[in-house]
């Protein structure tokens, strides 16, 4: 099995302490407030910790879809996060798990810096294909721009 890792960063006006709240210990609660097609997140597995699984539902194409989300670790201390897509929609045929991890730090301005490593754990060794890549991007960055949007009107 190849992996394939690939970092980027990104900036949010919202503070480190209340976006890792938002993110990670409240995002069952806040995601499906924030975005309209979220119809629910449940635990399948596991006790909230690492290790848990969870299914997330949501409509997409007037059809409910869903991914499951392993959670890898927790660090409260170091505002840092690590999950991995281990089935559902978002994982792609050629892949065994996309793992994501996360860490937030003092950004510019009172924001944030968020700082993200996703590592594509392919099923042999083909690379990852570049449109599910950008696809899975864009989704991503649209979901946190929107959460990011409800927090600071909820702030």
């Amino acid at each position: 099995m190849a992996v394939f890792t690939f970092e980027e960063q990104t900036t949010s006006p919202v503070a480190p302490a209340t976006l890792y709240q938002a993110l990670v210990k409240d995002a069952d609660n806040i995601v499906p407030k924030a975005v309209d097609s979220f119809k629910s997140v449940e635990i399948v597995e596991g006790n909230g910790g690492p290790g848990t699984i969870k299914k997330i539902s949501f409509l997409e194409d007037g059809e409910t879809k869903f991914v499951l989300h392993k959670i890898e670790t927790i660090d409260e201390a170091n505002l840092g996060y690590s999950y991995s897509i281990v089935g559902g929609v978002a994982l792609p045929d050629t892949a065994e798990k996309i793992t994501i991890d996360t860490k937030i730090s003092d950004g510019p301005d009172r924001g944030s810096l968020i700082k993200l490593t996703i590592s594509y754990h392919g099923k042999g060794d083909a690379p990852p294909n570049e449109d599910e890549l950008k696809a899975g991007k864009a989704k991503s960055d649209a979901l946190f721009k929107v959460i990011e949007a409800y927090l600071l009107a909820n702030a």
